[in-house]
């Protein structure tokens, strides 16, 4: 990959965006996010400008953004320099930051929030978008995923030369990515099926037979040309690549599967791939093992019910002690309604914490859950409270970089 030629315009926005953004990381405020605000005001076209001629992939989805768009990075590293929002800015103020922190590098590999991609693609397009689910998440801001759904169809019909990597498994995003000119399928099983029980197409019942999914008037699970399966990766024709990956449980063999796809599309080799991909041992925080007093503890995000419900399958068993940390500030969504749809049952025969902002809410669940609980909203001083040994704690998007900031961060 050869580097890009800036015109002076795109220099002078990138040391303003990376000078802002020094300062504020030296305040303490972040910085991902506050120099592309002020690149936008200064430059409604910052976006465009500083896109321009690279190769940009997007990653979105309500689940495995971050952790997809690092599987992705690493790939595509393996074949030269890139940009791409580690730290999860996905508006696109962080987007106008990733660009302007490598002006020179070809390519660009970005997640980016489910509602932001339908504006962003209409304004600078891509080559390859990956999509990998649709469940509820934050209605508050969102509204019904077949509206984001919808929104994500009539971005791509008119989006000409981009690729789809779609995840086949979900109907809402096999519906959206239809419309696009050429897609690559994957699959790795859909646990969540609450959002899905209805057609887009029609309004039909969609019939599951396994993880094969149809309706009655014609519109069904494409066959996919990729398949994660427990150790493995399949391509086409049943090529299978082992794959160890250090980060647990199906929904990560998905998001690998997905990267593997995208990076296979730009030309990285899928053994490169793989081999990027198992030298990941925690992003952005996530599944990072950290020493809170005597405990070793795990730290876990889940945002939603979908989110919770494949967390809870990859918890260590028994003896492991569990924080269920939960805010509901704006980020998370105002409502924590959706509570009552994870299967915090499976908790029981362990030592549990409430904890979080909304400790209550979540006790009031667990108790109508079965499982004993104690009750401390601190979720650091509630692992004190447990016993020593494994610790996991797991918590939704603010009170996760709460916990981030006292105790995980390198």
């Amino acid at each position: 990959m050869t580097a890009v030629a800036r015109p002076s315009s795109a220099h002078l926005l990138s040391g303003i965006i990376r000078g802002i953004s020094a300062v504020s990381r030296v305040t303490g405020r972040g910085g991902s996010v506050i120099g592309g605000r002020i690149a936008l005001h200064l430059d409604h076209g910052a976006l465009r400008r500083l896109a321009s001629d690279r190769t940009v992939l997007f990653v979105s989805g309500t689940n495995g953004k971050t952790t997809t768009t690092a599987f992705l990075a690493a790939a595509l590293r393996t074949a030269g320099p890139i940009v791409h929002n580690m730290t999860g800015a996905n508006l696109k103020t962080g987007l106008v930051s990733a660009f302007a922190q490598d002006l020179d590098a070809p390519m660009a590999v970005l997640e980016i929030d489910e509602a932001a991609l339908a504006p962003v693609l209409e304004e600078i397009g891509a080559a390859v978008v990956v999509l990998l689910n649709l469940s509820r998440d934050q209605l508050d801001r969102y509204g019904e995923v077949r509206m984001t759904a919808a929104k994500w169809r009539r971005a791509l019909e008119g989006c000409d030369g981009v690729h789809v990597v779609a995840y086949a498994d979900d109907p809402l995003v096999a519906w959206a990515a239809g419309a696009a000119p050429a897609v690559t399928w994957v699959s790795a099983g859909q646990p969540w099926r609450m959002d899905s029980a209805s057609c887009p197409e029609c309004g039909g019942r969609i019939s599951w037979e396994g993880e094969v999914w149809s309706c009655r008037c014609g519109f069904a699970r494409p066959d996919p040309d990729v398949v994660a399966e427990p150790g493995f990766i399949t391509l086409a024709g049943g090529e299978a690549l082992p794959v160890r990956l250090q980060l647990p449980g199906r929904c990560n063999a998905a998001n690998a599967a997905m990267a593997l796809a995208a990076a296979r599309v730009v030309g990285v080799p899928p053994e490169a791939s793989v081999a990027a991909m198992e030298a990941i041992v925690d992003v952005a925080g996530r599944y990072r093992q950290v020493s809170v007093g005597s405990a070793c503890t795990r730290l876990l995000l889940a945002k939603n019910p979908a989110g919770w419900n494949e967390v809870l399958d990859f918890l260590l068993p028994p003896p492991a002690s569990v924080v269920v940390a939960v805010n509901a500030r704006g980020p998370d969504g105002y409502d924590p309604s959706w509570l009552w749809d994870v299967d915090f049952e499976r908790l029981g025969n362990r030592p549990v914490v409430a904890s979080g902002e909304r400790a209550l809410d979540v006790a009031v669940r667990l108790r109508y859950a079965g499982v004993p609980h104690e009750i401390c909203p601190d979720p650091v001083a509630a692992v004190h409270r447990l016993p020593d040994g494994q610790v996991e704690l797991v918590a939704n998007y603010t009170a996760f970089q709460s916990v981030l900031a006292a105790v995980g961060r390198d």
